[in-house]
């Protein structure tokens, strides 16, 4: 049976340093999101600094509410009986979520433009893609973690975990559903697809932004649906469904209520070729 291997380590150290592949692959994911939305911000008209001084609000408020959503909603692993409240602090031990990293970032960036005076719904439309991109790369430290795969499966392209990360009671199980990879391929053609239809559509005033949480989201339901990590479950359904149910409904509330819009005005076309 064909299987695809996980990395035997994920962790390196320079003397007492450790390098992170989970790390690296963030700091890789936050480059290429700073780069994609700065391309497309000056094709707008934008000026190329705005685009970091955004990114030094954004990132960091990212990162504490990427946090922060993982502590709450797993809250029995830091507060319950027996737990270390203090373990919650300890981010290089894993456990942050996309859903807070991308609201902390939301609250970061609106911070930041309206500080430089910019409607923080034309910047959310230039990093949509950068997101998708930046999300398509750190999923892939998961893989390295050896973590939130899915259920047991013997396709070809299933994934192989080693016997000290696998559930209990299915430690002799080998391989499952490579959900980061399903989620990675997921968001490289979300990031496609945005670019395509908002040139072909001419999407502005944050229906960019709304068109990439509504692909997003369908994608990350089902591929949720997959996952067998410990979750809360709200009626049946793991709360990251909801979750996204939730983001799916507004995005797609605000593309309805706004698709008679006429297009803003940009200097020229006002919009790059792709997302790179």
């Amino acid at each position: 049976m064909t299987a695809i291997p996980s990395p035997t380590q994920a962790v390196w150290h320079l003397g007492p340093l450790p390098i992170r592949a989970y790390a690296l692959l963030m700091l890789l994911a936050v480059l290429v999101g700073i780069r994609v939305t700065r391309r497309r911000w000056v094709a707008r008209g934008g000026e190329p600094g705005v685009v970091g001084d955004i990114a030094t609000w954004a990132v960091p408020f990212g990162l504490v509410g990427a946090r922060l959503y993982h502590v709450a909603t797993d809250w029995q692993q830091y507060f319950g009986p027996g737990s270390e409240p203090l373990r919650a602090f300890a981010i290089w031990e894993g456990g942050i979520s996309i859903w807070g990293a991308v609201a902390g970032g939301a609250l970061g960036a609106w911070l930041a433009c309206r500080r430089r005076g910019i409607a923080l719904r034309d910047f959310a439309d230039a990093v949509a893609p950068g997101i998708a991109l930046g999300q398509a790369i750190a999923r892939w430290g998961n893989w390295f973690n050896q973590e939130l795969y899915g259920r047991p499966t013997t396709l070809p392209w299933a994934l192989e975990i080693d016997p000290a990360h696998r559930p209990p009671g299915m430690e002799s199980t080998a391989t499952y559903h490579p959900t980061f990879l399903y989620e990675s391929l997921w968001d490289l053609g979300v990031a496609g697809f945005v670019v395509w239809a908002e040139r072909r559509f001419r999407l502005d005033r944050g229906r960019t932004f709304a068109l990439y949480a509504a692909a997003y989201t369908t994608g990350r339901a089902w591929i949720e649906w997959l996952r067998i990590d410990p979750a809360p479950h709200i009626l049946g359904l793991r709360l990251n469904d909801w979750t996204a149910l939730l983001c799916f409904t507004a995005a797609v509330i605000y593309l309805t209520a706004t698709r008679k819009a006429a297009p803003a005005d940009r200097p020229g076309d006002g919009l790059p070729d792709g997302p790179a």
